[in-house]
């Protein structure tokens, strides 16, 4: 994000030196930079989606679950039994996870999420049609294993990828 910026601040230089000299190569310009400030604002508000959710704490975790599958433009089934009360860590990771899954939509056509309440726990189960999992797998075992969790990762060939994630849910 920072380089776009960088581009941004030298275009507006560019674009006020093209002022007195060429009024239409500066109105392209600026077009060209209204259509990127326009990207720049989508990609910060799907950061800042990413980062925390809005629906995490006001439409609760299973609408936020389904709402990042639409997002994604992956067809999706989510199933979120228990209670939902949980604690803020264990849903934001859980909701990271599935994000995470989501946006390898590269080789992935479907997908599926469960979540369940076991033994103390909170245990979820990422299903994708995907050949083999991405480099996202080991960057959120760091965040579940962080937590105490344990995430494991089944990949078979014509079968697709699934990810199991178990997390305390008191430490």
């Amino acid at each position: 994000m920072q380089q776009h910026l960088v581009a941004f601040a030298v275009n507006v230089q560019l674009a006020e030196s093209l002022l007195d000299s060429d009024i239409p190569a500066a109105t392209k310009l600026l077009q060209e930079m209204r259509r990127d400030v326009q990207q720049a604002l989508s990609d910060a508000s799907q950061l800042a989606e990413r980062i925390y959710a809005p629906l995490l704490g006001d439409g609760g975790f299973a609408a936020a679950l389904r709402s990042a599958a639409v997002g994604a433009g992956v067809p999706a089934s989510v199933e979120v039994s228990g209670d939902s009360n949980y604690p803020p860590e264990i849903v934001h990771t859980v909701y990271s996870c599935w994000v995470e899954a989501l946006e390898d939509r590269r080789t992935a056509t479907a997908a599926a999420l469960t979540v369940r309440e076991q033994a103390g726990r909170l245990t979820f189960e990422i299903a994708l049609d995907a050949a083999r999992p991405d480099d996202w797998v080991e960057r959120l075992r760091d965040r579940v294993e962080a937590l105490g969790g344990r995430l494991t990762v089944e990949s078979q060939l014509g079968r697709g990828v699934r990810v199991c994630g178990s997390l305390p849910l008191a430490r």
